[in-house]
């Protein structure tokens, strides 16, 4: 008679338990990676790190899993800044965070985006909040993003940065003070959004007359301080600087319809969050935006990301949509 190990002594057993306890926290991992880096690839890549030192280490002695990836994932990310910083100092062009498409708080077969099932919820990884976070420190932004973002109580997020707890208290005071705070950096929402029906009807508004090169229709829809942010960095050809004023983008708008690639299209998705656009040929993603509305519905602000080394991510969430004919 052939006998047969006990369940927990298969081959392989502790191994498939482990990936799927880690499956389990994936996406809380990406979403605080994301936050952070304001990149999905960076992400990506720091999650899967964090897999790699969970493959490794002893798990016997981890009382609370969730708490020792989310200290791994962070302190990764921390060190990731920390390069960051002095390669975004010298971006060609303006910088954007890598954008993602956040339908129902995520595609079916793509990566999640962590705890974006709530409506109330999905303004915390918006582009202008992203923005913000890029005034802050590296440790300012671990603390503000697992306390607005994740909840975390103060006592939890020292233990993750091997800090004070007063210290911890006083970083999210001044991370909330510098969010807050005024910048001319495209960073800060001029105006509260409007209802979430109304903001994807003025957004699909703005498109239809960017489709049919209607420049007197667009006129009609963006405001007279609107600006247009262009991520191109340098790989593609964008505006090196925020162009400002309804008459401006008009002119440059027309002068980016004559130069676009023959058979692009604009969808209206949801990115970041919010309503906002892709620019694409077939499946092929040529730039993602995303558009602030003022709740009158005039649009304020364009932050087209172009640079192809940020489209990947988003590039395979649009995939599984059946507007982009993949």
């Amino acid at each position: 008679m052939t006998s047969h190990p006990a369940p927990d002594e298969r081959p392989g057993t502790d191994a498939e338990a482990a990936a799927r306890e880690f499956t389990a926290h994936r996406p809380r991992l990406f979403g605080i990676a994301y936050r952070m880096l304001g990149s999905a690839a960076e992400a990506e890549d720091t999650v899967q790190d964090a897999y790699l030192r969970w493959s490794d280490a002893d798990r016997t002695e981890l009382v609370h899993p969730g708490a020792w990836l989310a200290k791994v994932v962070t302190r990764l990310c921390l060190n990731r800044l920390t390069s960051a910083r002095a390669t975004r100092e010298r971006y060609t062009g303006p910088w954007l965070p890598e954008p993602v498409l956040t339908a129902g708080g995520g595609l079916p077969g793509a990566p999640g985006t962590g705890p974006l099932e709530a409506a109330e919820r999905r303004d915390e990884v918006s582009t202008a909040l992203l923005l913000l976070l890029e005034r802050l420190t590296p440790a300012e932004r671990a603390v503000y993003v697992l306390r607005e973002a994740f909840g975390y109580p103060h006592r939890e997020i020292a233990g993750l940065l091997d800090l004070g707890e007063a210290n911890c208290r006083q970083l999210y005071g001044r991370a909330a003070r510098r969010v807050a705070g005024p910048g001319d950096d495209g960073a800060a929402a001029r105006f509260d959004p409007p209802a979430p029906e109304r903001h994807r009807e003025f957004v699909e508004s703005f498109v239809a007359a960017a489709r049919e090169g209607d420049l007197a229709g667009l006129e009609k829809v963006l405001a007279a301080d609107v600006v247009w942010w262009g991520d191109g960095g340098g790989k593609v050809r964008s505006a090196l600087r925020p162009v400002r004023g309804r008459d401006h983008v008009l002119r440059f708008l027309a002068g980016v319809a004559r130069r676009t690639e023959e058979g692009a299209r604009l969808t209206v998705v949801e990115v970041n969050g919010a309503p906002g656009v892709v620019l694409h040929v077939g499946a092929r993603v040529l730039g993602v935006a995303s558009v602030d509305v003022r709740p009158d519905g005039l649009v304020t602000d364009v932050r087209m990301v172009m640079n192809p080394d940020k489209l990947g991510y988003a590039a395979r969430q649009f995939a599984a949509y059946p507007e982009s004919g993949a």
